[in-house]
């Protein structure tokens, strides 16, 4: 019903997540459009939160302006599932200045066990300027200290 409510007013959607959390889910929706269009949106789709006592927030965004160079890498993690796992893996990569585009975590438990886990799938910018042979040292070395098992590796085309 959204989807078609967004082409209905002339816009698309440029790209979305959406999850289920027990009874209740969340969407997030960068729509593209010009003013108008998107105005219209907004206006209907509050209509359609109003009607279904969904809560909804908008907000008017622009292209990110990157500060310099940076190269995209992608960081997978799998461990036993511990407290402090999302607080140092952000805490590495803010110490070297590595913006985070993306970020999906999940703590499950396998059906064949009774051990809970912890996955991790993060984007991030680089800095051109990062040694990036030490930055995989430096990463490796973390997953060592909180035994994880992670890579960091280029997002190819």
């Amino acid at each position: 019903m959204l989807s078609f409510v967004i082409l209905d007013c002339g816009c698309s959607v440029q790209d979305s997540h959406l999850s289920v959390w027990g009874d209740s889910f969340s969407c997030a929706l960068l729509i593209n459009g010009n003013w108008s269009t998107l105005g219209k949106v907004e206006k209907a789709l509050t209509e359609i939160a109003a009607e279904a006592e969904l809560q909804l927030l908008s907000r008017h965004t622009s292209t990110p302006q990157l500060s310099s160079q940076t190269l995209p890498y992608s960081v997978d993690i799998i461990a036993l599932e511990q407290p402090d796992i999302v607080h140092q893996v952000l805490t590495f990569f803010a110490a070297r200045d590595i913006e985070i585009r993306e970020m999906n975590t999940h703590a499950y438990t396998p059906s064949h066990s009774t051990t809970s886990l912890f996955t991790a799938h993060l984007a991030v910018e680089v800095p051109a300027g990062e040694h990036i042979a030490s930055l995989r040292d430096d990463f490796l070395d973390l997953c060592d200290e909180l035994n994880l098992d992670g890579v960091i590796e280029p997002i190819k085309p």
